[in-house]
């Protein structure tokens, strides 16, 4: 198992190495470090928070890769996901490049925010992700998804990250995903083989694609569930137009624009209004003794502005 972590490390290392330097090519910001535990920001849950209650669900929401956790305070999903009265409580974690970069995201993931919410006792954990931190959720569900003690039981990608050009261009040339995926030496566990070696940035996505090709060919009644959104016009809609080939039609939204919060934010609507989760009501509000936990510095304060 460790020794597969390392694998996967050192290909999500290359991949957002590769990343930072296409976009630092038209700017000057560097992948900030990445500290532990991994900030967590916590805004206000379905219920007063002196009730000491915890939802029966907890979303786990990814930022793309210079975007900060408040944004999604900001940019309205916390409060749409209150509209609909979800009985959910929300984790923004501040996983920026530099987990990314020092292949920990994963690790710190599991570790820092999954973990301890499965021992809190929720009873579902999804996480939503947009951008990087939509490849970062696949990722996740790719090694970990599974994991008794810190498996998760969705993903909502928004605009995920899919891979470098190269890497879409030779799927395409192979006849699509499942082609492609049938040249490709089998996955094996949560070890994924190819990433021993580590180097080039499309390693990772290599490995998240394996995956989601083994994935939709199994039980889909029984597998996690993926549910793919994307802008018509984002410029990385060419991996998620071959994504959304290998998932079930009712698993994937499209909005009109780019690669920004407006889309991305009617993408969220879109995938809230399948009722997929309870619905709170007022007698379950009731207080019950939670141990507090601690989930080190807070996103807010971890970070300064910087453009997406």
């Amino acid at each position: 198992m460790e020794r597969g972590l390392t694998r996967i490390r050192q290909a999500v290392r290359a991949t957002a190495l590769g990343l930072a330097a296409f976009a630092l090519s038209g700017c000057s910001l560097l992948p900030r470090t990445a500290v532990v535990p991994m900030p967590v920001l916590t805004p206000p849950g379905a219920c007063s928070a002196a009730s000491g209650r915890i939802a029966p669900v907890l979303l786990v929401m990814l930022p793309g890769a210079y975007s900060l956790p408040p944004e999604f305070v900001d940019e309205g999903f916390v409060a749409l996901l209150r509209q609909r009265g979800v009985d959910a409580d929300v984790q923004i974690v501040d996983s920026h490049l530099g987990y990314f970069s020092n292949g920990s995201v994963l690790t710190r993931l599991r570790d820092d925010v999954i973990a301890p919410a499965r021992a809190r006792g929720y009873r579902q954990i999804w996480l939503v992700g947009i951008s990087l931190g939509g490849y970062g959720s696949l990722a996740y569900a790719a090694v970990h998804g599974n994991d008794p003690r810190a498996g998760i039981d969705g993903v909502v990608a928004i605009a995920p990250y899919l891979g470098g050009r190269r890497l879409l261009t030779e799927i395409q040339a192979a006849g699509g995903p499942v082609a492609w995926a049938a040249t490709q030496p089998p996955v094996i566990g949560d070890r994924m083989p190819s990433m021993a070696e580590g180097g080039a940035s499309d390693d990772a996505g290599r490995e998240v694609w394996r995956w989601l090709v083994a994935h939709a060919a199994g039980d889909r009644a029984k597998a996690l569930p993926v549910y793919l959104g994307f802008g018509t016009e984002d410029r990385l809609a060419e991996g998620h137009r071959l994504l959304a080939g290998v998932l079930l039609p009712s698993r994937v939204d499209r909005a009109p624009g780019g690669h920004d919060w407006p889309p991305w934010r009617d993408l969220w609507q879109q995938w809230l209004v399948r009722d997929l989760l309870p619905r709170a009501r007022v007698s379950d509000c009731h207080a019950f003794a939670v141990a507090p936990v601690s989930a080190g510095p807070t996103a807010a304060g971890a970070a300064t502005a910087a453009p997406r």
